[in-house]
């Protein structure tokens, strides 16, 4: 029996059995096999991770939708008009963060959402650029309107005047009652006269001391810059002095035209050695800083009653001033005008008729009092005329 069988030679029929060996050209034995291919995915595991993509890009697309709808409202209702139908005030202290301040905002019903208002400070600059003060915001105004005014630190402005004649005590009566002012007053009042005429501007919550300090200030440098430019030939020999002078002309008249008189007639006695004879030195001798009542007339024995200011019992000037004079009758002191005049009465109008001599004076106290007479019948009338009228309306 033939052994070609088993000994690898070729089966017909079966070219890839094992042990057989199959005749290859040159070319196909130099030609390289090849691998193993990989394992084949499955159509179930494919389409998972194609969902799971599909998903991801959905979301990030949604997200970035959504956040670009929201930036685009947002920055809308930023800049739109705010709900506030009436004009209204808020007050900003220092350290309070924009979060609180747009909280404060909203429960004020000046904006409509503290978010977005966060969100659009924090988008132009953050925190650090709103100032503290009380503001006042506009009917309608939009988010970015009041952020603008807060960065701008454009506070609301108060004031308080001390008019021209007016005491330290009733400067310092006027001062306490500011309410917008905060703190305490110094215990001791600052000497008669030391105290600016002026009107201070201030944002809320300014100390009162500061006020005060501020109107000493003034007061020292304008009373300096003017005593520096006086007159060399008057009869005043310091600051304390002229001062007062300055003082008593202001509690005279209230015309600024007059005083460059006024002074004039106060530094021509000066000269002649004849007592001021002022009536308002009467009235600080008696009451002081606090004033005259009103409704109190001066009697013939007030004129008498001998005090260290009354001008009418002492010779020259009173001790200190008796009220803080302005600008105007500083300047009148200190170059007056050059008169012979050594009298003046009140005119019956605001003003002063000014007279050399005494029979000249007397002459016009006379028509004052005539002037004054007439005046009194003259309301007296009147008030009968509308008693009568009244009784007529009524049937009476």
């Amino acid at each position: 029996m033939s052994d070609q069988g088993t000994n690898g030679g070729a089966v017909p029929g079966r070219p890839n059995a094992p042990g057989v060996i199959v005749p290859r050209s040159a070319s196909e034995s130099l030609r390289p096999e090849a691998g193993t291919p990989p394992p084949r995915r499955s159509r179930r595991a494919r389409n998972q991770f194609v969902v799971f993509l599909n998903f991801v890009l959905s979301a990030v697309i949604f997200v970035t939708l959504a956040g670009g709808a929201a930036i685009y409202f947002g920055a809308r209702e930023f800049e739109e008009p705010g709900p506030l139908n009436a004009t209204d005030t808020i007050l900003v202290r220092p350290s309070t963060s924009v979060a609180e301040i747009g909280t404060q905002l909203e429960r004020l019903g000046m904006i409509s959402d503290a978010r977005i208002f966060r969100l659009g400070v924090r988008a132009f600059g953050g925190d650090a650029t709103l100032k503290a003060g009380e503001y006042e915001i506009k009917a309608s105004a939009s988010m970015r309107d009041i952020m603008e005014l807060m960065q701008s630190g454009k506070s609301v402005q108060y004031s308080v005047t001390i008019p021209e004649g007016m005491t330290v005590w009733q400067a310092f009566q006027r001062i306490a009652a500011t309410e917008e002012l905060t703190g305490d007053l110094p215990d001791e009042l600052p000497p008669e006269g030391s105290l600016a005429a002026d009107t201070l501007r201030f944002t809320r919550g300014m100390e009162r001391q500061a006020i005060v300090d501020k109107l000493v200030t003034d007061q020292r440098e304008l009373v300096q810059s003017i005593w520096e430019r006086r007159d060399p030939d008057l009869p005043i020999k310091d600051i304390n002095e002229f001062v007062t002078l300055a003082s008593i002309v202001e509690k005279e008249t209230g015309r600024a035209d007059e005083r460059p008189q006024v002074a004039s007639v106060f530094i021509n006695r000066l000269r002649r050695g004849m007592r001021l004879q002022s009536d308002p030195t009467i009235i600080y001798g008696i009451f002081g800083g606090a004033g005259k009542p009103p409704d109190r007339p001066i009697y013939q024995s007030d004129i008498d009653k001998p005090t260290a200011y009354n001008t009418y019992t002492i010779n020259g000037l009173p001790p200190g001033p008796i009220a803080n004079p302005g600008r105007a009758a500083l300047e009148a002191v200190a170059n007056p005008s050059e008169t012979k005049f050594l009298y003046f009465v009140a005119d019956g109008t605001g003003g002063h008729v000014f007279a050399e001599s005494l029979e000249e004076h007397n002459a016009n106290v006379a028509r004052y009092r005539q002037f004054q007479r007439a005046q009194e019948e003259a309301a007296r009338a009147a008030a009968e005329q509308a008693e009568e009228d009244g009784e007529a309306a009524t049937g009476n």
